[in-house]
């Protein structure tokens, strides 16, 4: 059986300032699972709602976490408090918004020389 401290509460906090949770996650728990769960739990009402895992962005600590890590590899010693909540941010984007991104940035990566 797990010990308390093998147990993480964990907020998702969306871009609008709601919360999905706080809910216990085992250190263990993939970066995925998260995802999962914060895709079962999305609130109905909200619009721009993610379709899949890979729509979805969890940050934490100021880094975007990888699908692949758990959630003790991402734990940032300074600033997880032992028996605290972590709050992590939520980030929808959309394969759309990403293909739009792309095209902007194209356009961005012009050159221009001034002889004189």
């Amino acid at each position: 059986m797990a010990s308390v401290q093998d147990q993480l509460e964990i907020r998702f906090r969306l871009t609008d300032g709601t919360d999905i949770g706080p809910k216990s996650f085992a250190a263990a728990t993939s970066v995925a699972t998260l995802k999962e769960s914060v895709l079962a739990q999305w609130p109905k009402e909200k619009e721009n709602a993610p379709r899949t895992i890979k729509d979805v962005k969890l940050i934490s600590a100021g880094k975007i976490l990888d699908n692949s890590r758990t959630v003790a590899e991402c734990q940032s010693p300074l600033c997880d408090i032992p028996g605290g909540i972590t709050t992590m941010l939520v980030v929808v984007q959309t394969p759309q918004e990403k293909e739009k991104k792309d095209v902007d940035k194209k356009k961005q990566n012009k050159c221009v020389c001034v002889i004189l």
